[in-house]
């Protein structure tokens, strides 16, 4: 939906003054590696570190194929997004480096001023390292989790994945690669958590205005594949209206009851966050938003009340002296 998120950082930096904006994700296959590493080194610098790197495989065919990249190939996908995010943490480093893999050979060989390219330095390099990156997580897989420890990559759980009851499993797989790196974590450290919300006088009233944009929401995702917990049965009568009645479709009400939809007054939201913070130590930071196609002054109102009656009641002494 943003075709260029570092562009749209530097944007938002431009406008406001302190917050940080996280690039939730940077589509590896879609770009050359090198090109995507120099964007960011100069948003890093020209905001003074306020942009997080966030890299991704992709999910849309449209947009990946479209750029000549695999993703119906799922192996190949992996294989170039793996070798991509190798490249790109090379090139962070700010020293000379060379890289030869099966889809990039860095730098080329090729002439250059009376001599052939042996190295290849990235100017300008970020000012801030390690630099800061996040992933999203989906299928929990040992090989994306060691990936991840590999690279000191943070990872985002998102609504999907927390519906489909694999949070657990998520946080318990990634901390333990990271244990086998020699990197002791608490549980939930260096996780991000997603849900969506609606604030409202009571849970009831907050589910059923919210319903509507919730079942949009998870028709656009569903389809995607981006909801572990479904079926093909049920992603197909979502995209067939004729088939709706022949199997059980996910509710708003199923996605409350299993924790990845925070519904009701900011006092019950407030308690079912404060639920998790016990539950998971390590974890410092959640994201929440609402579904897709919610009205705009619903959104705003959404935000408005969750920023000034829900996030003071998580904030220490620190974060608070922070934020006046």
């Amino acid at each position: 939906m943003i075709p260029n998120l570092l562009m749209m950082a530097m944007h938002l930096c431009g406008l406001t003054k302190n917050i940080r904006i996280g690039c939730g994700f940077n589509i590896v296959p879609m770009w050359h590696p090198l090109r995507l590493a120099e964007d960011y080194a100069m948003a890093d610098i020209l905001t003074g570190g306020r942009v997080i790197f966030g890299v991704g495989r992709g999910y849309h065919t449209r947009e990946v194929e479209t750029f000549g990249s695999p993703l119906l190939d799922q192996n190949a996908n992996r294989e170039m997004f793996e070798e991509g995010v190798e490249v790109l943490f090379k090139a962070f480093e700010g020293k000379s480096f060379s890289h030869k893999g099966k889809y990039y050979t860095i730098p080329p060989e090729v002439p250059y001023r009376g001599y052939t390219l042996k190295e290849i330095t990235l100017i300008p390099a970020p000012e801030r390292l390690p630099v800061e990156c996040w992933q999203p997580i989906q299928s929990g897989s040992e090989r994306a989790f060691e990936f991840m420890a590999k690279y000191g990559i943070s990872g985002v759980i998102g609504g999907g994945s927390a519906e489909g009851g694999a949070v657990e499993r998520h946080m318990i797989g990634f901390q333990a690669a990271y244990a086998r790196r020699g990197v002791k974590l608490e549980l939930g450290e260096r996780l991000a958590l997603g849900y969506q919300f609606h604030i409202a006088s009571s849970r009831e009233q907050a589910i059923r205005e919210a319903a509507p944009h919730y079942e949009e929401n998870m028709k656009m995702f569903g389809e995607l594949r981006l909801v572990r917990a479904l079926t093909d049965e049920q992603i197909a009568a979502m995209r067939d209206p004729r088939l709706a009645g022949t199997v059980k479709l996910p509710k708003i009400e199923d996605a409350v009851q299993a924790g990845g939809f925070l519904a009701g007054r900011p006092e019950d939201i407030i308690e079912q966050l404060k639920a998790v913070e016990k539950r998971y130590p390590g974890l410092d930071r959640v994201i929440c938003a609402t579904p897709l196609g919610t009205p705009l002054d619903v959104q705003l109102e959404d935000l408005d009340r969750f920023a000034k009656e829900v996030i003071p009641a998580f904030r220490d002494t620190r974060t608070a002296a922070a934020a006046e």
